[in-house]
């Protein structure tokens, strides 16, 4: 830490300085990437419409001392071929994807197929019941049937047996005399 005042001094302008050196760079970069990112989204319009502004900032760049003016020009050069060359065809534009992007698409495609494979269970499951359930009424009815042979055959047997009864009792009665 200086002793001397205006050292002092200096020091405090310097942070000044060098905070809104810092920020104004920071700006600069941001309005190129979002010129970048609007232009690698295939978002034609967009980078059209950030490319006044993005030139404005780099020239406020210049003037504040951030960039030296040939590097501005540069920049603002590589910018304006970029979308001339996008918008003459010259250039396709792929869409990138980060990692990021690409994990996010993966895993939502992960969960799409956990989803599909729970309603072909959840379907499958259905169908057992409800064959099981058609089943048990088809048992059920079969059981009936049986009950109601059974039933109508007891008559039937009684019936035969008094018809055999009596059969038996002419026989017998013609074997008496």
């Amino acid at each position: 830490m200086p002793n001397i005042k205006s050292a002092k001094k200096r020091v405090l302008i310097t942070k000044k300085k060098n905070a809104r050196n810092r920020s104004d760079r920071s700006k600069v970069n941001n309005a190129i990437k979002a010129f970048n990112k609007a232009i690698d989204s295939a978002n034609i319009e967009e980078a059209e419409r950030l490319l006044p502004l993005t030139m404005s900032i780099i020239d406020k760049g210049v003037t504040a001392g951030i960039l030296h003016k040939n590097a501005a020009a540069n920049k603002k050069s590589a910018l304006s071929k970029r979308i001339s060359d996008i918008k003459s065809g010259k250039v396709t534009v792929t869409v990138k994807k980060d990692n990021k992007t690409i994990a996010a698409e993966k895993a939502r495609a992960a969960k799409e197929a956990r989803e599909a494979a729970r309603a072909e269970f959840r379907a499958k499951q259905q169908e057992k019941e409800a064959d099981k359930a058609e089943q048990k009424k088809k048992k059920a009815t079969k059981e009936k049937e049986k009950v109601e042979k059974v039933e109508e055959e007891k008559p039937k047997k009684e019936k035969a047996t008094k018809k055999t009864k009596k059969a038996e009792t002419a026989e017998e009665a013609p074997k008496a005399e």
